[in-house]
Parts: structure tokens; C-alpha cells; sequence
């Protein structure tokens, strides 16, 4: 070893190199995945050791395909889709779970009458796809309730069929469409809501996913990557305008509309979501009750044909 080389590695100049690594979310830059773009912004990954490329997600882009083909490296999707894939055989593994509190929810207005659940029979009941419909589903079960499904575009076209009385019943994000809604100048007191997850249907949403073979060539690096997000969400807890900054200036480089307003609500939401009930559960843990209430509806709903081992699909890194 050279005396020059000795010096440099004293002085830091030796340190591993960084480990190029890729994400992608499930859609595109918006306050819902601040935490990543913060975390990117401010350094935090790279403190970390990861040098991080973000793909924006999108309606074109699904982020399990992505991870699977090895597009990415890590991806964000819902616990639910992660469940079914690995039943049938995909070797998703969750390294974490973010969202601990579900935000999908059904909105009507109080002038339809519909005050519970029963209320809601012979209504026409406003309804995503894939897996947006699963919890609307187990609810309707749970209440045996009939009514009129509309398929529902995931567009806000569908906010025009709920203001014109199209819908009864629509399908909302709390963090995004209900915003939008009470935006077109109906008031808060104006609609009743239901929250999946006040009815005992609570589905966490997005976590953090990897091929289990990515997380035994480097676990390591697997709970890095899940410990600088985390820190990046924790920073925009701090740090709620900061936070709007970084968002926005991602969204207008790839030249998406970004209203302040709508984001700063949406931001607030997530905040609201990802932090546990039980202030002794660290952020990012996927909660073994959580995870067995979804798989145990996804099978009753027969959309997987036995619930996957619950320690051979999570590996703790917090």
C-alpha cells in the first residue's frame, strides 16, 4: 500500500463505492410517494450507500412486471397484489410495509339517504378494477349487500357521474379523489363516508418489494434501501413545505399538472396512513394480523388457493 493510498483511505477516500440500484412506485411523482423523492433529494440514500434511479410508475408501467423482469430493483404495490402473486408461485418477498392504514373508502352524498351500509342496497355502486375492487367487494359481502355495479374509470370522469347523480356510491382514495371531490364545491357536511377500514376491511397499500433471490444476494443492502425511505418520510413528518418542493419539482420535470393545494392534502393524508396506531410499532412494519385478514379474503374470495407462509413473505429490516 502506497503512502498516498494509506491517507486517502484514513481520510474517508476508500470508502466502498455506492451500489446503483433502481425503484419504481405505481405511479407518478405525487405527494403519495414523497418519502422516496425526499430521501433521493436530500442525500439520504446515498448516505445510505445506494445510488438510486427512480422510474415513475404509471397506467403503462406496472411495477410487479417491472421488478420480475428486472426492469427495477426494488418496487412499491399493494400488499394485496404482492399476496396473490406469491400464491401463485412469484417469489415477491415484502421488505416493507409503509401504508399501515388503508385509504380507499365509499362517499355518497347525504341527500341519497344512505346512512349504513344496508342503506346502500339496490344503489348503483360506483367500482375500480383489479385489486381497487377488492375490499368494495368484501364489504358488499360482509352486508349481503345487492346493488347495481358501475364500472368506474379511473379518470375523475367518474367525479362528474357522482355530482350528477349517476352514482350513488363512489369509490375514493382519501388522500386524492375525495380531495378532488370536495373541491367541486360540495362541503365535507355535505357526504357521508365510509372508510374500509372502520368496518374491519383494513388492507395496507403500498410496501416495498424485491425478488426474494435480490434479498438473499443482499439483504444488507434490501434494509438500507428500506431504512433511508423510511427516513425520508420521517423528514417530511419535519418538513411539510420542504417536502412539497421536492414533489413538485419532480412532477413538473416530467411535466405533470401539480396543484399545491391538492398535494399538501395528499401529503398530510399519507402522513396520516403510514404512521401505526401503536406508537410502539416502528414505521414500515408489516403487522402478521394485517397480513392475515387480506390473504384470508383474497382466498374466500377465491383469488388464491392457500394463504403463503406469512414469515417466508416478510423479512423484517426495521
Amino acid at each position: 500500500m502506497t503512502f498516498a493510498f494509506f491517507l486517502l483511505t484514513v481520510l474517508g477516500g476508500g470508502q466502498s463505492p455506492l451500489k446503483k440500484i433502481s425503484f419504481i412506485p405505481q405511479w407518478f411523482p405525487q405527494a403519495e410517494f414523497a418519502g422516496y423523492y425526499v430521501a433521493l433529494d436530500k442525500g439520504i440514500y446515498r448516505r445510505r450507500g445506494i445510488d438510486l434511479t427512480i422510474i415513475p410508475g404509471g397506467a403503462e408501467r406496472s411495477s410487479v412486471d417491472y421488478v420480475v423482469s428486472k426492469k427495477a430493483d426494488f418496487g412499491g404495490t399493494w400488499l394485496s397484489t404482492a399476496i396473490q402473486q406469491r400464491a401463485q408461485g412469484l417469489k415477491l418477498v415484502n421488505i416493507g410495509q409503509v401504508i399501515q392504514r388503508s385509504a380507499l373508502m365509499f362517499i355518497v352524498k347525504k341527500t341519497s339517504g344512505i346512512e349504513t351500509p344496508q342503506d346502500m342496497n339496490g344503489k348503483k355502486v360506483g367500482l375500480w378494477r383489479g385489486d381497487f375492487q377488492l375490499q368494495p367487494m368484501a364489504f358488499l359481502r360482509k352486508y349481503n349487500l345487492k346493488v347495481k355495479v358501475i364500472p368506474q374509470p379511473f379518470s375523475t370522469d367518474y367525479i362528474d357521474l357522482f355530482l350528477m347523480d349517476a352514482l350513488d356510491v363512489a369509490t375514493a382514495m382519501w388522500y386524492n379523489e375525495y380531495h378532488l371531490i370536495i373541491n367541486t364545491g360540495l362541503d365535507p357536511d355535505e357526504l357521508n363516508t365510509f372508510f374500509f377500514d372502520d368496518f374491519g376491511l383494513n388492507f395496507p397499500e403500498n410496501g416495498i418489494y424485491v425478488l426474494e433471490e435480490t434479498y438473499r444476494k443482499d439483504p444488507d443492502l434490501c434494509c438500507a434501501f428500506v431504512q433511508a425511505t423510511i427516513e425520508g418520510w420521517e423528514y417530511c413528518f419535519e418538513h411539510h413545505e420542504e417536502a412539497l418542493d421536492i414533489v413538485i419539482k419532480h412532477m413538473k420535470e416530467l411535466h405533470i399538472p401539480a396543484s399545491r393545494v391538492h398535494q399538501r392534502w395528499m401529503l398530510e393524508r399519507m402522513i396520516d396512513i403510514i404512521q401505526p396506531l401503536e406508537k410502539s410499532v416502528p414505521l414500515g412494519t408489516l403487522l402478521p394480523e394485517d397480513y392475515e385478514r387480506v390473504a384470508q379474503i383474497l382466498l374466500e374470495s377465491g383469488l388464491i388457493k392457500e394463504i403463503p407462509p406469512f414469515e417466508e413473505f416478510y423479512k423484517k429490516c426495521r
